[in-house]
């Protein structure tokens, strides 16, 4: 897990703007798994940055009370918070400066939504950067899409960015991996 960084995309208020779409949402244990991550990268002296999702939509304007990150989510002062106005986290701010700044060969993909602002960005992160690129999908969460529950969104992003553009990993297999590196 050396020289990675922990990419926390879009866990903004802005999601809760329409209790009823919320209430649909995907992940149980989904600030779970993204304390255990941010706690990991942490611990081990690596780099996590924030993000936050600017669009045209009730709740993701600039300016719009919502636009923050959900009160449960610990950023320290030191750690970058990135406003972006694009779906993938990099065309939008000097995401890719920094991560060259800090000699990031790996980022490591969780936050909302699975299939739109994580998914682009790892796609992004793999197909034009070269970056090797950890999704975690159990901790990014989604909402059903069409005619498609929340899980199967799940599913078909796991499908299409496995092996391609990134490999699918657990929580608990990253905690493994760290804890092995460590010693």
């Amino acid at each position: 897990m050396d020289h990675s960084a922990l990419l926390v995309i879009d866990i903004q208020d802005s999601f809760k703007y329409d209790p009823a779409r919320w209430a649909k949402r995907s992940t149980p244990r989904f600030q779970e798994n993204i304390t255990k991550l941010i706690d990991l990268w942490r611990d081990r002296g690596q780099p996590v940055i924030f993000f936050l999702h600017n669009d045209p939509d009730p709740g993701f304007r600039p300016g719009d009370p919502e636009v923050r990150l959900m009160d449960w989510v610990d950023r320290r002062d030191d750690e970058p918070l990135l406003v972006k106005n694009t779906r993938n986290a990099f065309t939008s701010t000097d995401l890719k400066s920094r991560l060259d700044v800090l000699g990031v060969r790996k980022v490591v993909i969780c936050g909302i939504t699975t299939e739109q602002c994580c998914e682009t960005t790892t796609r992004v992160a793999n197909d034009v950067y070269g970056y090797d690129v950890d999704f975690v999908s159990e901790a990014t969460m989604t909402f059903p899409v069409g005619g498609l529950s929340a899980e199967e969104v799940i599913r078909r992003t796991e499908e299409v960015l496995r092996s391609r553009f990134a490999r699918i990993v657990g929580v608990a297999e990253i905690e493994e991996e760290v804890s092995a590196s460590a010693t």
